[in-house]
């Protein structure tokens, strides 16, 4: 008889289904990382500095956790960033001493811009006399973790700390682009743009607001340990110190079990484009608001989540890990001859200007080449853990999320090395720091999806089970839309392009042109989604929708929600809508829609036509969300402003039979084309009545 086989995935989800577990087993200790010797260098700025004063001491915090023959061990440094091959040592010293695997332990730093240097960034070396101490102290830290390890159970909360956190990445309009150090006009996104709101369309991406928690208490409820997790670069801090990781961490003990082994442990969520200024709202800025501060909101944030927690014994600890190597984005030859240049003139000296700066940078990706990076994912029963060694944005963070096996899913950044931002590949179009390359964001556009498919690759193998689809559920105003039969709906709720999923049921896919990001809050929550969910909208930063829908004649319908980025007054149009034309060109045939600029009543709907121009009367705001209908019944024109009649008139119908392409965020001749965000775009192969089109504007 041939034996029967069973696939990988199949053994692991009978497993997770029929066997019982061992007896869970959790561990924590605090080991001090303060430097022995003084000044030291600090990382975390353009330019080196030194500092010889202390004004927290700063700690490695350890958890251990253990069931049947294995175990894992997790350690957040206080540390800006930590090299690979630093703790690939320290991960093998922490072996020989516990057993430990050292594809079992996981070393990431918090991102404190205040800690000693123990890698080499942009104007900052590496503090050689560290560096030594820092990797010998870390393999402590495992030790200590695994020698305290005891009998336990395990629980996970989360709560919406949206007022804790923000984006600090903006998009800059598009004739306020910005010079990088290169000498070149690519600044089309940078970091806190939104200083000066005349100067942007809006945020580059979403932020992730949820702050979670794993908690490890004793047999007998005695607290053991919580591992957090929150999406928030760095307060700030001079001197030595352990920015608001620390305060919070201490924070939490004194809230939990003070006086106690208790250990709190804050890790660093996906942050790379996050701080906490919320631009959004300049009037809640409170610019005195100091870390302790910050941290004990933070913390009362936390205690009444960690209250909720139910906890579980017996639970099974399994951890994969995966080694690749990406290549850098090395310089060409005329940008490598420049840099040779400029660092020739600097001599032995440290950069200090920003040419200087990635001048310099660029012999070292030239150097280099490539890297290896570790990606890791972990499971403590249904919590599912995964790891990227870069400064991740929070998009990264809410697709791992969204599509985890796991029902609970938390991301660890800054995890086993620090190689740099990984903007998502549509992000580096739009230049900024975090796209400069650099050792602090040098590695190949496709890393950041290339470590998302290996994250969620790992969790499937953890978990005996496929990932989750990431579309979005239907709230009644979305369910008004698909009673209304539209030949082709967009959401626009996906976190990357280039297909914008038609959820008509006709496959009428569309396709993002680039110069468009993704998954920013939309209209309407509460009507759009259901259990809690945001709902998501894109951002068109110049790129445009692109559909060919071959069934519309001269009678039909597009809805859509609109928020305009751009000032109404700041060009001869604001932006366009729709367009039903030619590529590259402008017809006497052709459809389109906008808001008017300068060249007409400034915020107002317009139609164009050939030679006929129709205008609306209601004025749209920057900034708000908005609901606008265009309905072509023939020759007769309608357009609708949430949901109200706002012009009327009539224009030709003399679309030619092969005018089948449809672009939506900008114009067919890519003049003033969209700045800001869209969502629910439906199109109906007729015309709606004033009822039907009511009805998609308002919640039913």
């Amino acid at each position: 008889m041939k034996p029967r086989l069973i696939f990988p995935s199949l053994l692991a989800l009978l497993a997770t289904t029929t066997t019982a577990y061992a007896q869970l087993r959790a561990g924590a200790a605090v080991t001090d990382i303060t430097p022995p010797k003084l000044p030291v260098i600090v990382n975390g700025s353009m330019r080196s500095r030194t500092v010889d004063k202390i004004n927290t001491r700063i700690h490695a915090r350890s958890l251990a956790v253990a069931s049947g023959d294995t175990t894992i061990v997790i350690v957040v440094a206080d540390s800006c960033m930590m090299p690979r091959p630093l703790l690939d040592e320290a991960k093998s010293l922490a072996a020989k001493q516990t057993g430990v695997p050292a594809d079992h332990i996981l070393i990431s730093a918090t991102h404190a811009h205040s800690a000693p240097s123990s890698m080499g960034a942009l104007g900052t070396d590496a503090d050689l006399n560290y560096v030594p101490f820092l990797k010998q102290r870390l393999a402590e830290a495992v030790a200590a973790a695994v020698a305290n390890l005891q009998p336990a159970k395990v629980g996970f909360a989360q709560q919406n700390a949206a007022d804790f956190t923000a984006l600090r990445r903006w998009i800059r309009r598009p004739d306020r682009i910005g010079v990088d150090p290169f000498g070149n006009k690519t600044v089309r996104a940078t970091m806190h743009a939104g200083r000066n709101l005349d100067d942007v369309t809006g945020e580059s991406g979403p932020e992730d607001p949820n702050l979670q928690l794993i908690a490890f208490q004793s047999l007998d409820s005695k607290p053991i340990a919580v591992l957090a997790n929150f999406s928030m670069h760095y307060f700030s801090d001079r001197d030595i110190s352990a920015d608001y990781f620390g305060w919070f961490c201490n924070g939490l003990k004194n809230e939990i079990a003070p006086g106690t082994g208790f250990v709190g442990i804050m890790s660093h969520g996906c942050s790379g484009d996050i701080w906490r200024r919320d631009y959004t709202k300049p009037d809640s800025w409170d610019p005195k608001q100091t870390i302790r501060q910050y941290a004990a909101g933070l913390v009362d944030v936390a205690t009444k989540a960690y209250r909720r927690i139910r906890y579980r014994s017996d639970v099974p600890v399994q951890m994969l890990e995966r080694r690749m190597t990406l290549s850098y984005r090395v310089p060409d030859a005329q940008r490598l001859a420049w840099a040779k240049s400029v660092v020739e003139t600097m001599g032995d000296r440290l950069p200090e200007t920003q040419p200087e700066i990635y001048a310099r940078e660029q012999i070292f990706l030239h150097e280099r080449q490539q890297t290896e990076i570790v990606t890791q994912a972990l499971r403590i029963g249904d919590i599912g853990i995964a790891t990227t060694p870069c400064e991740t944005y929070a998009i990264t963070a809410l697709k791992l999320k969204a599509a985890s096996p796991f029902p609970n899913t938390m991301v660890i950044e800054l995890a086993n090395g620090g190689d740099g931002y990984i903007p998502p590949p549509e992000q580096h179009l739009f230049g900024g720091y975090n796209t400069w390359a650099a050792r602090s964001a040098g590695l190949e556009v496709q890393a950041e999806p290339k470590i998302v498919e290996a994250d969620l690759g790992m969790l499937e193998r953890l978990a005996g089970r496929p990932r989750r689809p990431t579309a979005q559920t239907r709230g009644p105003a979305a369910q008004a839309i698909a009673s209304l039969n539209p030949a082709a709906w967009w959401r626009l709720d996906e976190f990357t392009g280039p297909t914008a999923i038609d959820s008509s049921g006709h496959d009428r896919d569309a396709t993002y042109e680039p110069h468009t990001t993704f998954y920013l809050q939309g209209p309407k929550s509460d009507a759009f989604v259901t259990g809690g969910e945001t709902n998501r909208a894109a951002m068109f930063v110049g790129g445009r929708l692109r559909a060919r829908l071959s069934s519309i004649k001269d009678r039909y319908t597009v809805s859509l929600w609109a928020w305009n980025g751009m000032p109404n007054d700041a060009r001869k149009a604001s932006g366009w809508l729709l367009s039903r034309d030619r590529n590259h060109g402008v017809s006497p045939v052709g459809d389109h829609l906008g808001i008017a600029g300068t060249a007409r009543t400034p915020g107002r709907v317009q139609f164009e036509h050939g030679n006929t121009t129709l205008l609306g009367k209601t004025e749209i705001p920057r900034w708000t969300w908005t609901h606008i209908a265009f309905v072509r019944d023939g020759e007769t024109i309608r357009l609708y402003v949430n949901g109200r009649l706002d012009a009327k008139g009539t224009a030709p119908a003399t679309q030619p039979p092969h005018l089948d392409t449809f672009f939506f965020g900008g114009r067919s001749n890519n003049t003033s084309n969209w700045e800001g965000r869209l969502d629910e775009i439906a199109v109906f192969d007729r015309p709606l009545s004033t009822d039907q089109v009511r009805l998609l504007s308002t919640q039913p």
